[in-house]
């Protein structure tokens, strides 16, 4: 698989870390433009990564003019991933956006229209799906080892809460846990267990300690298509062990129980998935190896993707079903009230 010659939209710090990471990742992708409204983000780009200033742009416009870019990485504040994504599209390039997809479901259901209209690829950057403990929980559920799926739980917990109040940017940002976070979590209930989410309840709060405006933390009770009911809770405050950042989740079916995790601070140091079939003693699973993982694995299939033809995981058609449930779970944490999950446009 050749190098995909990306363009790369949003140069702020996660923007920068995208580059510094395609930096070190030359068979996989070849940056040829980046592309940030702010001249500061892109001289901060020139010097945490040593990009060339002759391929920084003010806009995608003249970043498409002068290169030969076949693709746009998005990486610009939520409000502008769809804009840019239309603008990248409409010029006949392939997209990969970087999560949440969209700020609501009918921008993501336009973008994903355009790009079956332009015949592109449109997909979404749900790393957490590219690790070896979530193929393998996946796989397991699929081949129908646990029978059907009943009762799900999903815990997730991090203490963020170390700056002082007002000094972080993270305390801010609109519901930080259900919109910044769970998407992860939400995508993955669906990947994994191979089912779509139907209704949700969400009671989301900030306890007494916390830094944020907010809510950090949540509790959620989502009903699924096919009889599984998650018991979601996360929490960017929790002074309990933390989890690594996919959670720690236990699924129960008719012939046993999954339990597994993913994700660690280290690249694999939390990979764990043990299956306990019923009236038998558990085991821990094998894992298999993936040639890329996080970020990468996500680039990497959006590079196959572009270059086979194929559809891609996490796809922007596929993601408005994750997109979705975020959406009704805020309305439901929002409103007090259980909220139907509509993943089509009205």
């Amino acid at each position: 698989m050749r190098p995909i010659r990306l363009i790369q939209v949003g140069m702020g710090g996660w923007g920068r870390n995208w580059a510094g990471l395609l930096a070190r990742q030359e068979e996989l992708a070849q940056p040829v433009a980046y592309v940030d409204v702010q001249p500061e983000m892109l001289r901060q780009l020139q010097r945490e990564v040593g990009v060339s200033a002759a391929l920084c742009f003010p806009s995608l416009e003249a970043a498409l003019e002068a290169s030969d870019g076949e693709a746009v990485l998005v990486t610009t504040p939520l409000a502008d991933h769809v804009p840019v994504a239309m603008a990248a599209l409409e010029a006949g390039r392939h997209v990969l956006v970087e999560k949440p997809f969209a700020p609501s479901v009918a921008e993501a259901q336009q973008a994903v229209e355009l790009a079956a209209a332009r015949g592109r690829v449109l997909m979404v950057s749900q790393n957490y799906r590219f690790y070896p403990a979530v193929q393998a929980a996946a796989a397991l559920v699929r081949e129908g080892v646990l029978g059907p799926v009943s009762g799900v739980s999903v815990q997730f917990r991090k203490y963020a809460n170390t700056q002082p109040p007002g000094a972080h940017r993270h305390y801010s940002i609109r519901q930080p846990l259900l919109i910044d976070m769970a998407i992860h979590h939400f995508d993955l209930m669906r990947l994994v267990l191979d089912q779509e989410p139907e209704r949700v309840s969400c009671y989301a709060w900030n306890p007494p300690w916390s830094h944020f405006v907010e809510p950090a933390a949540a509790q959620a009770t989502i009903t699924f298509d096919r009889g599984a009911v998650v018991d979601y809770r996360g929490s960017w405050v929790s002074t309990g062990t933390p989890t690594p950042w996919a959670g720690v989740w236990q699924i129960e079916g008719a012939e046993g129980v999954l339990e597994w995790t993913s994700r660690g601070d280290a690249a694999a140091d939390a990979e764990a998935v043990t299956l306990r079939p019923r009236g038998k003693r558990a085991r821990r699973v094998s894992l298999p190896e993936l040639p890329y993982s996080d970020r990468l694995g996500a680039l990497a299939a959006f590079a196959a993707a572009v270059q086979d033809g194929s559809e891609p995981p996490a796809s922007g058609q596929d993601n408005v079903g994750s997109l979705a449930l975020m959406m009704a779970t805020v309305e439901a944490a929002t409103t007090g009230q259980p909220q139907a999950v509509q993943a089509k446009r009205a």
